[in-house]
């Protein structure tokens, strides 16, 4: 096996570097991926990214969001939460069998005091039934990856505020993540871990899958960037992991429904979104204005459904001539 512990804590360049060592790179054995990162949301690759995540959060609190090309939902990491990855041959793996990667972390658990991990179900790790670790996998061109998390001291709050979508009535044909009573791994470990850092838990973690008292026996199984492949890297995020209409823009179809009662009137919004863009949208309700609200519709139609496209084409829409009392900012907020 060789191995790679990534630098960057950017979640979208260490899945670009995770993407080019599978389809570019052929090291005749497994390849072993350790990473970690800032803030931030992955959905899975047939996910509606709006039906999962909470937006008005997510931007205030600055959270990067991305797709990954794997399937299974979406989740929350932030510095306090480990990634790995195995890179094998197809052929070596029956795809889905998360066990066959999954089992030598948690032997390696095992031996660090958290005695009761265990993996369970399709591709989930958990401890005393609570989950701390979620997999998904991805294959083409021959190549498996099988990627998960650990969760070792991640901030719980923000996982339920980050994932927990408002009551916006949305319907899509996007696949649903399933939310499972989580848990953070430290408090399981032997007394002589609980300080551990992520990067100590990495590099324990790396001496006990090869069986080594000290990384500098391993050095020769590290695999090292060249700067010429982390230009390609690079493209590979720009395009794909820091892209809006990759991110975004590859959801499912879907419809929201918008509906709120203000002191001159209810406004009810019906949006279609199709390639995370309003391809549809009708309004309804009591309220009161001079002018058409079809011309507002029109206006926002073919526009992203995100906040800040939403928010310049009200600006520059005098709306008081469709809906009258109700402010610019509340419109954007109702429609977002």
């Amino acid at each position: 096996m060789r191995y790679i512990s990534m630098t960057s804590h950017n979640i979208g360049e260490n899945l670009a570097t995770e993407q080019y060592l599978m389809n570019n790179k052929d090291f005749g054995e497994p390849l072993l991926l350790f990473y970690y990162e800032e803030p931030c949301i992955i959905v899975g690759r047939n996910q509606n990214t709006l039906e999962e995540i909470n937006q008005k959060y997510v931007d205030e609190h600055n959270i990067r969001v991305t797709r990954r090309l794997s399937g299974g939902g979406a989740v929350y990491q932030d510095l306090g939460n480990l990634c790995f990855s195995f890179v094998v041959d197809s052929d070596s793996e029956e795809f889905g069998d998360f066990k066959s990667f999954t089992q030598p972390i948690v032997d390696a658990l095992h031996e660090m005091g958290a005695t009761t991990a265990e993996v369970s179900g399709r591709n989930d790790i958990l401890v005393d039934g609570k989950k701390f670790s979620g997999n998904a996998m991805y294959s083409r061109n021959g190549k498996t990856f099988s990627h998960g998390t650990l969760m070792l001291d991640v901030d719980l709050d923000v996982v339920g505020k980050a994932l927990n979508v408002p009551e916006d009535k949305i319907k899509s044909k996007g696949i649903k993540s399933v939310r499972s009573r989580v848990t953070n791994l430290k408090p399981y470990l032997a007394p002589e871990y609980q300080d551990i850092t992520v990067a100590e838990f990495r590099d324990t973690l790396l001496k006990k899958l090869f069986k080594v008292d000290s990384l500098d026996e391993i050095k020769d199984k590290e695999v090292v960037v060249t700067p010429e492949e982390q230009t390609k890297i690079d493209k590979i995020y720009e395009d794909t992991y820091n892209n809006w209409d990759a991110v975004y823009g590859n959801s499912p179809e879907f419809t929201v429904k918008k509906r709120q009662h203000f002191d001159m009137g209810t406004v009810d919004a019906r949006i279609k979104v199709d390639d995370g863009k309003i391809s549809n949208i009708k309004f309804y309700g009591d309220f009161f204005g001079p002018g058409d609200v079809e011309e507002l519709a029109t206006a926002l139609n073919g526009k992203k459904y995100e906040r800040n496209e939403i928010k310049n084409v009200i600006d520059s829409i005098d709306t008081a001539k469709y809906i009258v009392g109700v402010s610019k900012e509340e419109l954007v907020d109702l429609l977002v």
